[in-house]
């Protein structure tokens, strides 16, 4: 529920940045022959961020996963050897 919470207030927090994003204009348009080198990014550097930080998200998630997991087990085996 905590993280159901603060991916909401993220995703609430992320609208107005996008609703005042400007698009460009039409006669701002520069074909890519025209931009310097030093000023165009190159895509594979992005996706490999992305990509990255998706896999990485998803390793401490199952890791966080995990680790509750352990922990549940350990409660149950302590609260049936205390029953017994």
């Amino acid at each position: 529920m905590r993280y159901l919470r603060l991916s909401l207030t993220l995703a609430l927090l992320a609208v107005p940045a996008l609703v005042l994003a400007q698009a460009p204009s039409p006669d701002e348009f520069v074909p890519i022959s025209q931009i310097p080198a030093e000023e165009q990014i190159p895509a594979i550097n992005l996706v490999a961020a992305a990509y990255a930080f998706v896999w990485l998200a998803l390793i401490a998630y199952v890791w966080s996963l995990g680790r509750r997991l352990a922990k549940t087990e350990d409660d149950l085996a302590r609260l049936e050897r205390k029953g017994q």
